[in-house]
């Protein structure tokens, strides 16, 4: 008796175990995820550091060109320390250098408008890597945030969404709908079919592990301020608005640091809000968790003067938020407009269609969301179901 329920017990755990594994099996190569977030994140950085390389244009050269205090000679020596690299040290020329300035702002751009995103993903990473190593001891935590997602997209899909890739996947389908099908061949077939599979996986393993380093990020952080004294007793931010190298606007830094009260609490705030951060991932609670580190990120930007920082902080915390937020952003904008009376939604298109589209690639059906139901019976579910059209407001 007791030898048949031990293997009952073990039955049911090699049952519940296969279970465990077919549902992470299913969330690896069911249909991409975070396609929004993606999106999101590629604009983002993209345009990030394209304001950042404007910004510095007036003093590119004594940054990063031949004129630097920081020689190619030094920095060749540097990567042969480090393995890394940097386009920038191929040539003294400066003409090489204006040029290679120039194709890193058009790559920049073009990245964040997501045209011909795989190719541009791979070199936008390039010329995040060579101007950040080429440079290194001038950069911050902003800098090596940023080296570190746009190494991170070149495994996703971030032209999904929101993208000139996007557009014309869109207009290419509305054009090939009313053509017969091509008829393929059943090797074809399981080619294709192995692609899709392969690019979901690795997009959606490249979002597990953005999201899995803003978590790092934010727990080491707390957890390294749990372990300085000025953190514990409440006076950290004090002696932070009152180091002239993080003092833009030094009356608005001596008004906040007037309010000893408040500044202690940010503090305490601050580090609860980092150490809780991966704990209050998988409930409601995050968002107004995200809430407050918006609003942490916004002061550290204009008290410390780090908005490089801050902008690829929150750009980092934008992969927490799930695609039906962003899906429904548009229809809410138009509706804003259209109640403001500066914008009326275009004729046949619905103006609250919140519906998020298909995760897989235009053109190609979805895959399917398999599951195990109680009698044994494969759910064939389609993983997104088709929006009913909606008939747009009548204006009175």
């Amino acid at each position: 008796m007791e030898n048949e329920v031990q293997r009952t017990a073990s039955a049911g755990a090699a049952r519940w175990i296969a279970a465990r594994i077919d549902a992470v099996w299913d969330l690896l190569t069911g249909r991409p995820v975070s396609l929004y977030a993606a999106s999101v994140l590629r604009i983002g950085y993209g345009l990030l550091y394209l304001l950042f390389l404007l910004r510095e244009f007036p003093h590119r050269a004594e940054i990063w060109g031949p004129g630097s205090a920081w020689t190619p000679a030094l920095a060749h020596q540097l990567f042969e320390q480090t393995g890394w690299f940097s386009i920038l040290i191929l040539s003294d020329s400066r003409a090489y250098f204006e040029l290679c300035y120039v194709l890193a702002l058009v790559t920049a751009a073009l990245f964040t408008l997501g045209w011909r995103t795989r190719v541009l993903s791979v070199l936008f990473a390039v010329v995040v890597t060579s101007f950040h190593t080429r440079a290194i001891f001038m950069t911050d935590g902003g800098d090596n945030l940023i080296l570190l997602m746009a190494l991170y997209l070149v495994l996703t899909a971030c032209g999904r969404r929101w993208s000139l890739d996007a557009r014309r996947d869109r207009l290419r389908t509305a054009h090939a709908g009313s053509a017969p099908e091509r008829r393929r061949s059943p090797f074809a077939r399981q080619l294709r079919d192995a692609r899709t599979t392969l690019v979901t996986v690795v997009h959606n393993c490249g979002m597990f592990v953005i999201a899995a380093q803003v978590c790092f990020l934010y727990g080491s952080a707390g957890l390294y301020k749990v372990q300085g004294a000025s953190w514990g007793n409440g006076t950290a931010l004090h002696y932070v608005l009152n180091l002239e190298l993080f003092r833009p606007w030094p009356a608005l830094s001596h008004f906040v640091d007037e309010h000893t009260l408040v500044v202690a609490i940010a503090g305490y705030v601050t580090v609860l809000l980092q150490v809780a951060f991966p704990f209050v991932l998988f409930g409601r609670l995050k968002y107004p968790v995200l809430a407050m580190l918006l609003g942490m990120h916004i002061g550290i930007a204009v008290l410390l003067g780090l908005p490089l920082f801050s902008g690829a902080m929150i750009v980092a915390d934008a992969v927490f938020l799930p695609d039906r937020f962003y899906a429904f952003l548009p229809p809410l904008c138009r509706r804003a407009m259209w109640w403001t009376g500066s914008r009326r939604p275009a004729p046949g298109r619905a103006a609250g269609s919140g519906t998020v589209p298909a995760q897989g690639r235009l053109g190609v059906p979805g895959p399917k969301r398999r599951g195990v139901l109680p009698a044994g019976r494969e759910d064939t579910t389609p993983a997104t179901e088709p929006a009913s059209p909606q008939a747009p407001p009548k204006v009175t």
